[in-house]
Parts: structure tokens; sequence; C-alpha cells
């Protein structure tokens, strides 16, 4: 099992940037990939992006593609999400997410992913 926890989020102007974080801890030498995903008002869990843990590969979702980036520090066990050029629709709570052992891909679906963080909220507004 692995504990997340996330922490960076806050209120940003249309068109700023924020820089997200996860810590990871226990299990993290079982890792396969980690995952940002983000939950708005009232909707599902909708996937941003993924990192393989020990290869490093990236997968995002396109409407971020360009605008945010996953980079990590697997000597910290930390997961980092650089947003930037940040559009209101951006808002939602951000969720860290884990995945252990292995899988075919990064997966885009919720469901795949055994360990989750608490959240950090994203408020994207003028």
């Amino acid at each position: 099992q692995v504990q997340l926890v996330e922490s960076g989020g806050g209120l940003v102007q249309p068109g700023g940037s924020l820089r997200l974080s996860c810590a990871a801890s226990g299990e993290t030498f079982r890792l396969y990939c980690m995952s940002w995903f983000r939950q708005a008002p009232g909707l599902g869990r909708e996937f941003v992006g993924g990192v393989v843990w020990k290869g490093g590969r990236t997968l995002y979702q396109e409407s971020v593609k360009g605008r945010f980036t996953i980079s990590k520090d697997t000597a910290k066990n930390m997961m980092y999400l650089q947003m930037n050029s940040l559009k209101p629709e951006d808002s939602g709570v951000y969720y860290c997410a884990a995945l252990s052992p292995w899988s075919w891909d990064i997966p885009a679906s919720s469901s795949s992913y055994a360990d989750w963080g608490q959240g950090t909220p994203v408020t994207v507004s003028s």
C-alpha cells in the first residue's frame, strides 16, 4: 500500500500558474505509475496525466497538453504537476493516485488505482 499526500493547491487567476506536489510513502518500491486526477463539483474524477515511476514516460489528457507538465523525483518519492496558462475549467480538487505493481500502460480510469491522496483544491478565477 502507498500513502499519498497532495499539497500546493489554491486560488489563481486565469492565465496564471500553480505547482502541485504529491508525497508518497509506504510500499513505493512496488509502484508502476502515479497519476493526477481532478474532480469538479458534481462531476466524476477526470484523468489529468500520469508518469511511469521507474521509466519516466508520461501521458496527458488532451485538454492539458502543452500547459501541464508532470515530473517526479524518485529519490524523494515525490511527484509534481506544473500547471501553466490555467483556465477556469481547470478548477477542481486535484488528487494523486498510485498503481502497483504493474500495468500495460498508464490507465486513465480511476478504478485502476488503489491508492489515493486526500486531494488539494485548485480554483482558477478572477
